[in-house]
Protein backbone atom coordinates (compact mmCIF):
# COMPACT_ATOMS: atom_id res chain seq x y z
CA UNK A 1 0.00 0.00 0.00
CA UNK A 2 1.33 3.45 -0.85
CA UNK A 3 0.53 7.02 0.74
CA UNK A 4 -1.82 7.89 -2.47
CA UNK A 5 -3.74 4.81 -1.38
CA UNK A 6 -4.06 6.13 2.48
CA UNK A 7 -4.37 9.48 2.24
CA UNK A 8 -7.55 11.53 2.46
CA UNK A 9 -8.68 15.25 2.50
CA UNK A 10 -7.62 17.50 4.78
CA UNK A 11 -7.36 20.98 6.05
CA UNK A 12 -4.82 23.20 4.81
CA UNK A 13 -3.65 27.04 5.69
CA UNK A 14 -0.74 29.19 4.72
CA UNK A 15 2.01 30.76 6.44
CA UNK A 16 -0.05 33.98 6.80
CA UNK A 17 -2.80 32.07 8.58
CA UNK A 18 -3.04 33.85 12.39
CA UNK A 19 -2.44 31.00 14.57
CA UNK A 20 -5.10 31.77 16.80
CA UNK A 21 -6.94 30.92 13.46
CA UNK A 22 -5.16 27.68 13.39
CA UNK A 23 -5.69 26.48 16.91
CA UNK A 24 -9.56 27.38 16.50
CA UNK A 25 -9.90 24.90 13.25
CA UNK A 26 -7.52 22.30 14.90
CA UNK A 27 -10.09 22.10 17.75
CA UNK A 28 -12.98 22.64 15.93
CA UNK A 29 -12.54 19.53 13.41
CA UNK A 30 -10.36 17.96 16.43
CA UNK A 31 -7.41 17.55 14.33
CA UNK A 32 -3.72 16.49 15.01
CA UNK A 33 -2.57 18.84 12.67
CA UNK A 34 -2.85 21.05 10.01
CA UNK A 35 -0.96 21.20 5.97
CA UNK A 36 0.62 24.48 5.73
CA UNK A 37 0.72 25.87 1.70
CA UNK A 38 3.76 27.66 0.71
CA UNK A 39 3.14 31.36 -1.04
CA UNK A 40 2.54 29.38 -4.54
CA UNK A 41 -0.06 27.12 -2.56
CA UNK A 42 2.60 23.86 -2.34
CA UNK A 43 1.99 21.64 0.56
CA UNK A 44 5.70 22.40 2.68
CA UNK A 45 4.94 21.15 6.04
CA UNK A 46 2.70 20.17 9.14
CA UNK A 47 1.65 22.40 11.71
CA UNK A 48 1.31 20.03 14.14
CA UNK A 49 -1.43 21.32 16.79
CA UNK A 50 1.67 21.11 19.65
CA UNK A 51 3.61 23.57 17.78
CA UNK A 52 0.73 26.05 18.42
CA UNK A 53 -0.07 25.32 22.52
CA UNK A 54 4.12 25.59 22.84
CA UNK A 55 4.08 29.82 21.39
CA UNK A 56 0.69 30.42 23.23
CA UNK A 57 2.16 28.41 27.08
CA UNK A 58 4.12 31.01 28.38
CA UNK A 59 7.85 29.93 28.70
CA UNK A 60 8.21 29.74 31.73
CA UNK A 61 5.56 27.38 32.31
CA UNK A 62 7.61 24.97 29.63
CA UNK A 63 10.81 25.59 31.53
CA UNK A 64 9.52 25.16 34.85
CA UNK A 65 6.28 22.73 35.01
CA UNK A 66 5.53 23.79 38.79
CA UNK A 67 4.93 27.70 37.68
CA UNK A 68 2.07 26.39 35.85
CA UNK A 69 0.48 24.86 38.83
CA UNK A 70 0.77 28.22 40.64
CA UNK A 71 -1.08 30.04 37.94
CA UNK A 72 -4.53 30.51 38.73
CA UNK A 73 -7.48 28.79 36.51
CA UNK A 74 -9.09 32.21 35.72
CA UNK A 75 -5.69 33.42 33.94
CA UNK A 76 -4.74 29.84 32.47
CA UNK A 77 -8.02 29.72 31.03
CA UNK A 78 -7.42 32.57 28.46
CA UNK A 79 -3.32 31.37 27.29
CA UNK A 80 -4.51 31.12 24.27
CA UNK A 81 -5.37 34.88 23.83
CA UNK A 82 -1.57 35.62 24.33
CA UNK A 83 -1.25 34.17 20.31
CA UNK A 84 -2.25 37.98 19.80
CA UNK A 85 -1.14 38.83 15.93
CA UNK A 86 1.18 35.67 16.04
CA UNK A 87 0.93 33.74 12.42
CA UNK A 88 1.91 29.95 11.26
CA UNK A 89 4.69 31.27 10.07
CA UNK A 90 5.93 31.75 13.61
CA UNK A 91 4.95 28.61 14.79
CA UNK A 92 6.90 26.98 12.62
CA UNK A 93 10.17 28.32 13.49
CA UNK A 94 12.58 25.51 14.45
CA UNK A 95 15.38 25.76 12.52
CA UNK A 96 16.57 22.52 10.51
CA UNK A 97 12.74 20.81 10.97
CA UNK A 98 11.88 17.39 8.79
CA UNK A 99 9.31 18.30 6.29
CA UNK A 100 6.06 16.07 7.03
CA UNK A 101 5.69 15.66 3.60
CA UNK A 102 5.89 12.55 1.37
CA UNK A 103 5.58 11.34 -2.59
CA UNK A 104 2.72 9.69 -3.69
CA UNK A 105 4.02 6.28 -3.77
CA UNK A 106 5.29 6.18 -0.34
CA UNK A 107 5.50 3.47 1.29
CA UNK A 108 3.72 2.48 4.85
CA UNK A 109 7.20 2.43 6.16
CA UNK A 110 8.33 5.29 4.76
CA UNK A 111 5.70 7.28 6.30
CA UNK A 112 5.62 5.69 9.40
CA UNK A 113 9.58 6.58 9.49
CA UNK A 114 8.84 10.26 9.05
CA UNK A 115 6.26 10.52 11.70
CA UNK A 116 8.37 8.69 14.28
CA UNK A 117 11.35 11.07 13.19
CA UNK A 118 9.39 14.11 12.92
CA UNK A 119 6.90 13.52 16.30
CA UNK A 120 4.47 14.78 13.80
CA UNK A 121 1.53 12.26 13.67
CA UNK A 122 0.08 14.46 10.21
CA UNK A 123 1.72 13.97 6.61
CA UNK A 124 1.01 15.68 3.94
CA UNK A 125 0.68 13.65 0.61
CA UNK A 126 2.03 15.24 -2.82
CA UNK A 127 1.60 14.12 -6.00
CA UNK A 128 4.74 14.46 -8.65
CA UNK A 129 3.59 18.19 -9.43
CA UNK A 130 3.99 19.14 -5.59
CA UNK A 131 -0.14 18.77 -5.58
CA UNK A 132 -1.46 18.01 -2.19
CA UNK A 133 -3.34 14.95 -2.60
CA UNK A 134 -4.45 14.51 1.27
CA UNK A 135 -2.79 13.80 4.33
CA UNK A 136 -2.06 10.47 6.08
CA UNK A 137 -2.91 10.48 10.25
CA UNK A 138 -1.17 8.36 12.75
CA UNK A 139 -4.84 7.35 13.14
CA UNK A 140 -5.11 5.95 9.75
CA UNK A 141 -1.61 4.42 9.79
CA UNK A 142 -1.67 2.39 12.56
CA UNK A 143 -4.93 1.14 11.51
CA UNK A 144 -3.82 -0.01 8.45
CA UNK A 145 -0.57 -1.65 10.43
CA UNK A 146 -2.50 -3.04 12.79
CA UNK A 147 -4.87 -4.87 10.69
CA UNK A 148 -2.19 -6.92 8.49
Amino acid sequence: MRAEDLATPFPTVGMDTPAIEAARLLAGQDLPGLIVLDAKGYPSTVLAGTQVLRMAVPQYCQDDPALARVVDEEAADVFLRGLGERTVAQALREPGRDLAVVAADATVLEIAALMARTRNPLVAVVDKRRQLLGAVTLDALLDRLLAQ
